[in-house]
This record gives structure tokens, C-alpha cells and sequence, in this order.
């Protein structure tokens, strides 16, 4: 295979992320004009949102097997063809029924890219770029949302619009397959089957030609190779357990703080607080171009600030706001001061998110699995991820409709201030280490392993 620059690997290599965040976050305009041409109630329209979540689940669950049988970048093509498939089949669903269907195949999509893709861009880095190039997928998922709302926007005075909207993913599917062509294996997976002549060769490129690094590194690789693929037992041992606390923390967290819900349904937020439609769609790309633009900046914090302290400052800016939101509609609801401050502490929550939770999240569940539990690791915690936002966006709208919008705030508000406790108590550092320190480390703390012997793993 001819070989590419790191800087085609790690945009292709996060490219599923854009599909992820067209996918979710294109229904969140559709929606507006499905409900009515299909005939919806707020049942139907939940689940309609939702459903892609349902496949993101079984996606995600799936992918423990592949990955760690037939390897990433396979895994990533499979991905594109099944995105490619379900964008079309939603695009001409005729009743509530196909389009439900479709979007399953959608999310199973959706949910095979989350699991592989942190996973993939964590074992291509080097040590010092873990972080930023991690950050590239939530960069890329932020950019797919932009898109979409764009694309709301712009087809929304089409009666057939929405079916434009939910179809035209089919395009960065397309581009997503061709692209993955061309994309190394991850040298993890070749020196685990073997191949660590084809492993020294990826790594060589990856780190530039840095013979010292890459001698270090594929040393330490084929040392944790050596370990027979683990599986559940493994996976909830005594030795993994602070890493699989952290990884479903954070997954579970990064819905329950009501992240996801705000982005499905921001439309239909700022039309419950007193803008149009189309002025809630134009507000909804200002909102998604303050999401990429912090996670620009997110990128370059990555690698200088710790993973929990990021999270926490998050969690706690991501409160204030929804107070403020709260405050503002208890006791001013239907003005237009209210509907405009409303839009602001809207802004400043999605990109206080944006900033930490977004691509910390990914981060963390790239990084922090030993390698002969990865593949399930990684893939539970998504499929955690998946399942709490499925959970979260069905219930929102019954959640609007009985506490209101302002009690709903609220809320998530108290879950913020809850995820900040945990965060700091029970979650692990990762930054700064590379997944080989991350793993021995976990080893040590269980008394698995003898620190006197930890030769060339120190950071």
C-alpha cells in the first residue's frame, strides 16, 4: 500500500466522526417537518430521534469482536458502507416504520465508528499527540453537526426537505469508504497477529522516521501482545477496574448531563422559548460554529491540561448555564429578553461541552483499556454511551411535556454538580502516558505486575 502523510491518516481516520455528527444531529432540523408530513405524536417523534441510537448500541457491542479479529482499518470500511446505505434508505422512508428501520442501520454505523475510531487514532499517535489527534474525531463530529445544521437551514423551505437532510450523508459515506482505501492498519493490531515487520513500517511513518521512538515503541507493544485476548472476566478484574470506572463514568456522565438531548432538540428548544422555525435553525449554525471553534481550542488543550480537571471545569460551567437557563425561564418565560438569554446560556452550555466532555470522553475510552481488552472495553463503554443518550433523548420530550422546560434544566444542572464528585474521586489520569504506561500503571495498582521490572515504560 502506498503510503500517506500523518496528516491524511488522521483526517480519514477521524472522517466517521463527520458522518456521526451529520446522522445525529441532521434529525434534530427533520424532525420539525417529519412530525407533520408523517403524521407524529411525541411518542413517534421520540423514537424517531432515537432509533438511531438503538443501532449505535448493537454497533457499537459488535465491534469487540471485529476489531481485535479483523482489525480497524477493515472495520472502518465496513462502517462507511453501512452509513452510505442507511443515509439513502432514510432519505426515501415512506412511513414512520421505514425510517425507524433505516435509522437502526444508520446507527449501527454511527456506533461501530465510536467504538473503533478513539480506539484507532490513540494506537496510530505518538505518545505526545494522544490528545489532539484523539480530539480530531470530536473535531470532525463537531464539524458533521455544523454541516447538518446547515443543511436544515438551507432545505428547509423544501416540502421534501427533510428527506434531503437525512440523505445527504450518503455523500461523506462515499468519500469516508474511498479514503479508508488508503489507510495503514493499526501496528497494535499487526504485531497482536504477527505482522511486526508491518507494524515497524506504520510506526515508522507515524513518528516520522524517529528510529529511537519507534524501537521504544515496538518493544512495548510486543510485550502487551504477548497477552492472550481477555474477555469479560478480564474486563471486570480487580487490575482493569479504576480503567472500566472511568470509562463507563464518562460515557454514562457525557449523556446524563443532558449534552445530547440539547443537541437533538435545540431547534425545538428555541422554538418553545419564542423564535420561528427558521430563525431557530439560523441560531441552531451559530451554535454549531461556536462547537467547532472550541473544539479547535479543545485540541490544543488536550495534551497540556489534565483529563479530570478538564471534565470538571466543564461540568461546572455546563451547570451554571443551565441554571441560568432555568432561572431565566421560571421567571421571566415568553419574554423576549428570555427567549434571547435563554439562546446565549444555550451557546455558552454547548460550548462549555464542546470544549471538555465532548472529546475528553473519546479520549478516555480510547486510551485508558489495557490492549488485550480493548476491543470490549472500548466497545462497552460506547455501547454504555449509546444507551444512556437513547435513554435521555426518548425521555426528553415526555420530560418537557410533564415538569417543562425550566424544571428539565434544572435537572441536568444537579447532574452536572454530581458528575464533578465522581470525576475527582473514582476517575484515573491518562495524560502525558502512552497506552503502554497507561496499562502498566493499572498493573501496578493491582499488584499484578512487579514495579522493579517496569524497564522502558517509564514516561
Amino acid at each position: 500500500m502506498k503510503k500517506v502523510s500523518n496528516g491524511f491518516i488522521y483526517t480519514f481516520g477521524a472522517l466517521g466522526g463527520l458522518l456521526f455528527g451529520y446522522d445525529i444531529a441532521s434529525v434534530s432540523g427533520a424532525i420539525l417537518f417529519i412530525q407533520k408530513q408523517l403524521n407524529l405524536g411525541p411518542w413517534q417523534q421520540g423514537w424517531v430521534v432515537s432509533s438511531v441510537l438503538i443501532g449505535a448500541i448493537i454497533g457499537a457491542l459488535a465491534t469487540s469482536k471485529f476489531l481485535d479479529t479483523y482489525g480497524r482499518r477493515r472495520l472502518l470500511i465496513w462502517a462507511s458502507v453501512i452509513f452510505f446505505i442507511g443515509a439513502i434508505t432514510s432519505g426515501f422512508a415512506p412511513d414512520f416504520w421505514v425510517l425507524l428501520f433505516t435509522r437502526v442501520i444508520l446507527g449501527i454505523g454511527v456506533g461501530i465508528t465510536s467504538a473503533l475510531i478513539p480506539a484507532y487514532l490513540h494506537e496510530l499517535a505518538p505518545k505526545r499527540m494522544h490528545g489532539a489527534v484523539a480530539t480530531m474525531f470530536q473535531l470532525m463530529v463537531m464539524i458533521g453537526i455544523l454541516l447538518a445544521y446547515i443543511l436544515n437551514y438551507s432545505f428547509a423551505h423544501m416540502y421534501t426537505g427533510w428527506r434531503w437532510m437525512l440523505g445527504f450523508a450518503a455523500l461523506p459515506a462515499a468519500i469516508l469508504f474511498f479514503g479508508s482505501l488508503f489507510l495503514p492498519e493499526s501496528p497494535r493490531f499487526l504485531a497482536k497477529i504477527g505482522r511486526v515487520d508491518d507494524a515497524r513500517n506504520v510506526l515508522m511513518g507515524t513518528n516520522k522516521g524517529d528510529v529511537k521512538a519507534v524501537d521504544k515503541a515496538l518493544k512495548e507493544i510486543q510485550e502487551n501482545a504477548k497477552m492472550p485476548t481477555g474477555g469479560w472476566k478480564e474486563l471486570f478484574g480487580k487490575g482493569v477496574r479504576p480503567a472500566l470506572i472511568t470509562g463507563l463514568g464518562v460515557a454514562l456522565f457525557q449523556q446524563v448531563i443532558g449534552s445530547n438531548s440539547v443537541i437533538f432538540y435545540a431547534p425545538t428548544i428555541f422554538t418553545k422559548v419564542g423564535w420561528g422555525v427558521i430563525a431557530a435553525l439560523l441560531a441552531h449554525i451559530g451554535i454549531g460554529t461556536i462547537n467547532v471553534l472550541v473544539t479547535v481550542l479543545a485540541m490544543f488543550m488536550m495534551d497540556k491540561v489534565d483529563r479530570k480537571k478538564m471534565l470538571e471545569f466543564g461540568a461546572a460551567g455546563m451547570g451554571l448555564s443551565l441554571l441560568v437557563m432555568y432561572t431565566i425561564l421560571k421567571f421571566d418565560n415568553g419574554s423576549k429578553a428570555a427567549a434571547i438569554v435563554s439562546a446565549i446560556a444555550l451557546t455558552v452550555y454547548i460550548a462549555f461541552y464542546a470544549t471538555t466532555w465532548a472529546p475528553v470522553t473519546w479520549v478516555f475510552i480510547g486510551e485508558v483499556f489495557p490492549l488485550n481488552i480493548r476491543g470490549l472495553g472500548t466497545s462497552l463503554c460506547a455501547a454504555t454511551n449509546w444507551l444512556a443518550d437513547m435513554v435521555v433523548s426518548l425521555t426528553f420530550p415526555m420530560m418537557l411535556s410533564a415538569w417543562g422546560l425550566d424544571n428539565a434544566f434544572l435537572f441536568y444542572a444537579v447532574i452536572c454538580g454530581i458528575a464533578i464528585i465522581v470525576v475527582h474521586k473514582e476517575f484515573i489520569e491518562t495524560r502525558g502516558k502512552s497506552l503502554e504506561e497507561i496499562e502498566l500503571d493499572l498493573h501496578k495498582a493491582a499488584g499484578t505486575v512487579d514495579a522493579t521490572k517496569a524497564v522502558g515504560h517509564q514516561a
